[in-house]
């Protein structure tokens, strides 16, 4: 497992595709912020950390709209191969093709890019969920 981010997004919409109400994720602290980010964003109705047998594990229960899931697509930016920083304000024109929110990681937590603008940090593009 190279890296940990993608696998965790990866696992969050297959099993929006299967229908699935809940998934259980392997546990960082970064899937941990990234999942509270996702829940204010309104794409997961919760995020819990557990534990089994002494291993921490996360449980995300996925929204859904009317029998629909609000998560309908992900495209993963940074990857272990090539890592993708931008400015403050570079990141509204990826952010204007459409109803996308980036996800990115800076020196002030995870948060979305209109939250870093707004802040005035910038970062590593994590993924654009939609």
């Amino acid at each position: 497992m190279n890296h940990t981010v993608s696998d965790f997004v990866v696992r969050i919409k297959n099993a929006t595709l299967a229908r699935r109400k809940e998934v259980i994720l392997p546990f960082s602290n970064i899937n941990k912020e990234i999942g509270k980010v996702l829940v204010k964003e309104g794409f997961l109705e919760g995020i819990k950390e557990e534990s089994e047998k002494g291993k921490k594990t996360l449980k995300a229960i996925i929204k859904y709209e009317k029998r629909t899931p609000v998560l309908t697509d992900v495209l993963i930016i940074s990857k272990p191969s090539l890592r993708v920083y931008e400015g403050a304000k570079d990141t509204q024109a990826i952010e204007r093709r459409g109803n996308k929110t980036i996800i990115m990681s800076t020196s002030k937590g995870v948060m979305t890019g209109k939250e870093a603008r707004k802040k005035g940090v910038g970062g590593e593009i994590l993924f654009t969920i939609w």
